[in-house]
């Protein structure tokens, strides 16, 4: 059977005969979940590619792009991951994922986004101190404390690790900015007996996607904005329960409605308190996490 059809104008074409050929070249080792992905990704890479006319010249623009962003990439910026954001691929796989968490219907902590800039090796820090080491003249520092709590049973989880980082006030994460000190402004607390943490941070400020690589570039083509709203980012984790990576907004904040990398979602945004009687700060954050059990 031919794998080829002819139009009206006898030019060949490649259909729906040719990508079940594509598809059916699988093997009988392929594991069913990833016989399902491909089959589906595949179906709908050639239906999209049929449906736009995609030419050549195209696609070598897109196989570019996408080598550029992992020859940017480095375990310090995921430039893949952020190319992802700026077309809500992650937030939609994010959405998607911690909805499977939340069928409980416990109240499990909202989830976000991971972002191009986390870092495995941030140190553990003492609960009660800071991360700003590089506190910039226009910055608001901020005690920052919660509990980290079972969705289940709402009582308090010990030895959880809260994993925490946050631009500066100019938009730049540490491994972006040669004047900010290693691992300034991020690290993980474990919290004690009655589930609490505590540190002091900066309240964060309104950032660009960075612009030197196919994400800003992507977003310059599309004629969208750039800017973040401001937030802070987490990942919590203990043992027996399944761990949250989520980022927190500033209620007061610019652009919660069009977020460029679009992670806002209804309660991940948070009140800044005056705080009194700390010299250490003027303001203060509680946030509480809620963990659904591993099981």
């Amino acid at each position: 059977m031919s794998l080829q059809a002819t139009n009206g104008a006898g030019e060949v074409e490649l259909g729906q005969d040719f990508t079940r050929h594509v598809i059916e070249s699988m093997g009988p080792n392929t594991s069913p979940r990833l016989r399902q992905v491909m089959t589906s990704l595949i179906q709908h890479v050639h239906d999209f590619a049929r449906e736009v006319q995609l030419t050549m010249d195209e696609w070598m623009l897109g196989v570019q792009l996408i080598n550029w962003a992992g020859q940017m990439s480095t375990d310090r910026r995921n430039e893949g991951q952020l190319l992802c954001d700026v077309i809500g691929l992650e937030s939609l796989v994010d959405n998607i994922t911690y909805r499977a968490a939340a069928k409980s219907g416990k109240p499990v902590t909202a989830s976000a986004i991971l972002g191009p800039f986390w870092r495995a090796d941030a140190p553990t820090r003492p609960n009660g101190s800071t991360i700003t080491f590089d506190t910039p003249d226009d910055a608001q520092v901020t005690f920052m404390h919660g509990r980290v709590v079972c969705a289940e049973t709402g009582k308090p989880i010990p030895n959880a690790v809260v994993d925490i980082w946050q631009a500066s006030t100019n938009g730049l994460y540490e491994q972006q900015d040669p004047n900010q000190k290693e691992h300034n402004l991020r690290g993980k607390f474990v919290t004690d007996e009655n589930g609490e943490y505590s540190l002091y941070c900066l309240r964060p400020t309104p950032y660009p996607v960075p612009n030197d690589g196919p994400a800003g570039k992507l977003l310059k083509l599309l004629d969208r904005h750039e800017w973040r709203p401001a937030h802070i980012h987490l990942i919590v984790q203990a043992d027996g329960f399944k761990p949250v990576t989520t980022q927190i907004f500033d209620e007061k904040s610019k652009y919660l409605e069009d977020d460029s990398v679009f992670a806002v979602k209804s309660g991940l945004t948070v009140q800044f308190q005056e705080r009194k009687g700390d010299p250490n700060a003027s303001l203060e954050l509680e946030y509480n996490i809620s963990l659904a059990p591993a099981a």
